[in-house]
């Protein structure tokens, strides 16, 4: 279960999750201090850690859109936040995927800040609204690099099971 901390609407480009200025900073312990630093207050309180593991940031269609930096899904990442959007970005999503930030594709979704959300593998519960939404399943291949923790994760972990 999730508060949402943040509402978004469409169209938010990896430039709003990540401005281009930072581009220089790529190591993911940094890149958390960077994220929606245009947004000033929600970047404020990231940066102190106001935000408990699982909040969740709800947001349209096209999540991610522009350019593929993936200090964007990084920046997410360190803080471990969850984004449900009603559609992602095609570079963005599997960037998310291979970091293994996690990402809920539900179309429908209905939230405001400070509505808790419970999220399950076919839906999403807004336990404020008392209303649920379907989610669209990522195909296996990506489920499993995202349980695994990412592309990284899931590729040492085949090579130890090959091992065997």
């Amino acid at each position: 279960m999730g508060k949402v901390v943040l509402k978004l609407g469409d169209d938010i480009s990896t430039d709003i999750i990540y401005p281009g200025r930072f581009m220089a900073t790529v190591l993911p312990t940094e890149t958390p201090q960077y994220t929606f630093a245009d947004l000033p207050e929600f970047n404020a309180r990231l940066k102190a850690g106001e935000f408990p593991p699982g909040s969740v940031i709800v947001a349209g269609d096209n999540f991610g859109c522009g350019s593929s930096r993936e200090q964007a899904a990084s920046g997410l990442k360190g803080p471990d936040l969850v984004i449900v959007a009603r559609h992602f970005a095609r570079i963005f999503l599997q960037n998310a995927i291979n970091l293994g930030l996690q990402v809920v594709i539900c179309p429908e979704i209905e939230a405001n800040e400070e509505d808790e959300l419970e999220i399950h593998a076919d839906r999403v519960v807004n336990l404020t609204r008392e209303e649920s939404f379907a989610v669209v399943p990522l195909p296996a291949a990506r489920q499993a690099i995202l349980v695994a923790g990412g592309l990284v994760a899931y590729t040492r972990q085949r090579l130890l099971d090959e091992r065997k």
